[in-house]
């Protein structure tokens, strides 16, 4: 015996005295020096501290093992002895404790006979998995007469009584448990239905899930006498998100429509645990669930998916540093199952032979198929026992579950000590001719490798492939992001690769939620697989960024708007271009990031970037989305709406990637946004006109073609200056006659005919949908504001403006214009506009209201944070120089009309300088002041970000705006 097992003799001495002082009648004081299992004992302890746990906490089990030590046949009859201690809980903490320690007994008999060679490789993980099973049937039996009492008893339509069945997965599906496996489990009843017997009858799927949920506590629950099992749901149909317990029709329409090719391989394994074969549903289980395992031709393409999945776990091993991992390093027992399964998944359809659970028996099936040689097999076979007789010692030293090759002497000794036996007991056994001589860790390591190398030669010959991808995709360290097991502490693992520490857990929080989000969705096979592929290429992508924080949020929000679209999926997958131009406009803008999530179809426009960059001439906008409305049927205003969306929102990303880009200077940025708007609004005026003289007719003064209405556009729409963000000033005028409309439904006056129409024009700018309203509108700087009529004549309008507007409407007025109407009747505004600013005023009064108004919109809107500073509406912003066009204007035009002409401010200003009424360094300055505060706006516009910058920003922009208006208006 290799290992110095008198360092547990003190070990020994406390159990011997245990047992004096417990049992003095049995045994007397130093009974254990000549008692002849001692050695046994001795030996067993040495070999596992859970086996001396389990005797310190149970003297009873301690004094039944020393007088008759356990043998492989005293590790029988499970269910039945189970059952018989069952019968005597009444509670669920009696249930608990009885569960537990019986479990604890027969995984230390286990392990004695182990320990001492009682039983094979096979034999030991056949038992501990039918160990396994008799606990998870009871404690479902017991529980589930608790719950029929509580809940009643569930029942089909037809009156039949409804059970749980469970499909043990993975090593337990295969009777090949380890001494601390996790177990893999998944609920299912056979119908729909409810309960019958209790006080409130429930659907049959909440008894199952709750009865799940019980079951689950009192297997992985911890408690003083430790657990029975770590349990895992996450294998069932959607994973963590999907429902606890299906019926079977919800789990066949599951795994027909959306199964995936590693929930095939996962289902291998699956077996109907406490299956009843006399039961007609565990036949109907088994047969809706054999289709989509094995396919009935021979079926090649798992190879790949196989592949796949080798890569993910070998990714995983360098992701957590699985340093001499025997399952999932290279040639372990991982490779082994792969190379069984990959035969069962491809010919599994065909050859019954191979529809069964278990390994060790499939290998000779493999072998008498000629899918393997009988050196082959073989080899397989000595290395799955010497490697999983490695795995059970390991696990059994401290009932935990690991695969990794132990550092420390002690635990290495043990190792050493139970190969060398269990390799010379295998020869005897299987009259193997090479005896292995395993005097240290260096000769235990040495063999280990042979089985790896063996292991490793026949898994490349079989599943290898020769033309692997190129090494950086099997190589990112995101490429399991989506996988049901990549946790916590891969993701954690994977953002310190990243260089990602002080934020990690909010990086965390947005990425779990991610992946909680998709599990909800319905995605097809063909959307997850691209899926999986894109994703480990953007994170990789967005992580590179400077700007990662900002960034993350907000491509995933894309990602889940389109994940259901497979399209759009393709497409970034497939165009590694539009990816990265993708990525680059959303680092800069957030409102760019929230167009393409609301409408996935702006995606079409990344993939050509001469177009992407130059949005067309703004003065060809009205003529090129006629052409977009053409296509359209004519009476199908939502598709006819949308499409106006659609069109706006594909030139404001063109014009914003431009702008991001440089392409286009601030100005031309307000050109463009400012004249798409007047083609929309145009677009909005012959629909509204369409639906209305549809109804009513058209008034009968108007010639042919003429609809004698005219659009203003006020504010930024006016001044040719508006920003992405921007709503409409709109007021709205017509050319007043009295008549009365003909040709329609219903006959009504001109003026109640343009009321209809103004109401029709602003139900479709604010119609909501999914992609919200084409345009917020306000009207209210028509004449009377809110209590005016919604429009009015250009008559009333000139009357109002001459003999009742207050001087901020004038100011107003300044910064109008006509966006729609005929040229006879825009030429007819501007001369009104002009009349109207020419009117002499008292300069004084003018100074007076315009200070007063400033100030009413300092007190209301300015920002009062002296660390800040709002572009928009604090002292020295935009507000300032708008207000000093505006008096500019209204101070001189009387005296000179034709400085009423312009409504934008750098015109304004332009033509200021041009009549000596300021000088032109003034002009320049204010223009200069004007544009770099728009510029700052557009951009914090498309960051998503309001007008408010740090207090240090345009310290001498302010300065100089202060000046100017200190100078004209104080």
């Amino acid at each position: 015996m290799l290992l110095p097992i008198t360092q547990f003799d003190a070990e020994l001495n406390q159990l011997a005295d245990l047992l004096c002082e417990q049992f003095p009648e049995q045994f007397s004081t130093n009974f254990y020096q000549s008692h002849p299992n001692t050695a046994a004992i001795l030996q067993s302890i040495a070999m596992s501290d859970f086996v001396a746990e389990v005797f310190k906490k149970q003297p009873h089990f301690l004094a039944t093992c020393w007088q008759v030590l356990p043998q492989l046949q005293d590790c029988e009859n499970y269910q039945v002895r189970l059952n018989h201690l069952l019968e005597q809980v009444e509670n669920d903490e009696q249930l608990n404790q009885v569960l537990r320690q019986f479990r604890n007994r027969e995984m230390a008999k286990l392990s004695i006979c182990q320990t001492l060679n009682l039983g094979t490789v096979e034999e030991i993980f056949i038992h501990l998995s039918q160990l396994a099973e008799s606990l998870i049937i009871g404690a479902r039996d017991w529980l589930y007469k608790q719950a029929c009492v509580e809940m009643g008893t569930p029942m089909d339509a037809e009156g039949n009584i409804q059970q749980l069945y469970i499909l043990g997965m993975g090593k337990l599906g295969g009777f090949e448990l380890n001494f601390s496996s996790d177990i893999d489990l998944i609920f299912t009843y056979p119908n729909n239905g409810e309960t019958v017997g209790a006080r409130r009858s429930i659907d049959n799927q909440k008894f199952f899930t709750r009865l799940g949920q019980r079951l689950i506590n009192a297997l992985d629950q911890f408690t003083p006498d430790g657990f029975v099992y770590r349990t895992d749901m996450r294998l069932r149909p959607f994973g963590d998100s999907g429902a606890l317990a299906l019926s079977f029709t919800a789990m066949e329409t599951y795994y027909q429509e959306q199964g995936r090719d590693w929930e095939r391989y996962a289902m291998i394994k699956g077996r109907i645990l406490g299956a009843d074969p006399t039961d007609p549903n565990v036949k109907h289980l088994r047969q809706l669930l054999r289709p989509f395992i094995y396919r009935r031709y021979i079926d090649f393409s798992v190879i790949q998916s196989l592949r796949d999945m080798k890569g993910k776990i070998e990714r995983e091993v360098r992701r957590r540093g699985l340093v001499d991992n025997i399952k999932l390093g290279a040639g372990g027992i991982r490779e082994i199952e792969f190379i069984v399964q990959v035969f069962q998944l491809i010919r599994g359809g065909r050859e019954a032979c191979l529809q069964q659970h278990e390994l060790l028996k499939l290998l000779p099936e493999i072998e008498r198929l000629q899918l393997l040689s009988p050196e082959q097999r073989q080899n397989l076979q000595n290395a799955y026992l010497f490697l999983r007789r490695v795995e059970n010692v390991l696990q059994a030293i401290n009932d935990k579950q690991t695969q990794l090759l132990p550092t420390s002497d002690l635990d290495r000794q043990r190792i050493v000590a139970a190969m060398s036996e269990y390799t010379q007991w295998y020869a005897d056994q299987v009259a193997e001719t090479v005896r292995y001589n395993m005097a240290n860790w260096d000769d235990f390591y040495a063999i280990l490798q042979m089985h790896h190398q063996k292991v490793r030669s026949i898994f490349d010959a079989l599943i290898g492939d020769d033309n692997e991808k190129a090494t950086t995709d099997q190589d990112n360290e995101w490429a399991d992001f989506l996988e049901n097991d990549f946790n916590h502490d891969d993701l954690v693992a994977v953002l310190n690769e990243n260089g990602i520490t002080d934020d990690s857990d909010e990086i965390d929080h947005i990425l779990t939620q991610f992946r909680t989000s998709l599990a909800h969705r319905s995605i097809g096979t063909r959307g997850r697989e691209v899926l999986g592929q894109l994703m480990p290429n953007l994170l990789t992508q967005v992580f590179a960024h400077q700007e990662y924080r900002i960034l993350l949020p907000r491509m995933l929000n894309i990602i889940e708007k389109i994940v259901s679209r497979t399209t759009y999926l393709e497409l970034l997958h497939e165009n590694a271009h539009a990816l990265k131009q993708l990525i680059e406009l959303c680092v800069q803008s957030q409102m760019i990031a929230e167009q393409v999530a609301r409408h996935p179809i702006l995606l079409d426009e990344l993939l050509d970037s001469q177009t992407l960059f130059n949005p067309p001439p703004f003065t060809q906008y009205t003529d090129e989305l006629h052409q977009y409305l053409l296509r359209l049927p004519d009476d199908d205003e939502e598709q006819y709406i949308n499409t106006l969306r659609q069109f706006k929102q594909t030139i404001l990303l063109r014009v914003a990637a431009a702008d991001i880009m440089n392409v286009l200077p601030v100005m031309k940025v307000s050109d463009h946004l400012t004249y798409l708007a007047e083609a929309i609004i145009g677009a909005v005026v012959n629909l509204a006109w369409q639906q209305v003289t549809a109804r009513f007719g058209v008034p009968e003064h108007l010639s042919p073609n003429e609809k004698g209405f005219l659009v203003i556009g006020y504010g930024k729409l006016g001044g040719i200056e508006l920003g992405y963000k921007s709503d409409l000033d709109l007021v709205c005028l017509y050319k007043h006659s009295d008549s009365w409309t003909v040709g329609g439904k219903k006959q009504i006056d001109s003026r109640q005919f343009y009321l209809r129409l103004v109401q029709k024009i602003i139900s479709i700018f604010s119609m909501n949908t999914n992609a919200g309203v084409l345009y917020e509108v306000d009207m209210r700087l028509r004449p009377s504001g809110d209590a005016g009529l919604l429009c009015c004549s250009l008559n009333a309008f000139e009357e109002y403006q001459q003999k009742e507007a207050w001087t901020w409407e004038k100011q107003a007025l300044v910064r109008s214009r006509a966006v729609y109407g005929s040229t006879e009747l825009r030429q007819h505004y501007e001369q009104l506009r002009q009349r109207v600013l020419s009117t002499p005023r008292d300069i004084e009064n003018l100074k007076t209201d315009v200070r007063e108004m400033r100030q009413k919109m300092y007190e209301h809107l300015a920002n009062h944070n002296d660390d800040k500073f709002n572009i928009k509406t604090d002292p020295g912003g935009i507000t300032d120089i708008e207000f000093i066009a505006q008096y500019l204007v209204l101070a001189n035009a009387p005296a000179n009309p034709k400085l009423a002409y312009w409504s934008d401010n750098v015109r304004i200003f332009d033509i200021m300088a041009e009549n000596n009424v300021i000088s032109l360094n003034i002009a320049e300055r204010l223009k200069d002041c004007y544009t770099s505060l728009r510029n700052r706006i557009h951009h914090l516009n498309l960051l998503g970000q309001p007008s408010i910058v740090p207090a240090e920003e345009f310290i001498e922009v302010r300065s100089f705006i202060s000046k100017i208006w200190a100078e004209y208006l104080k």
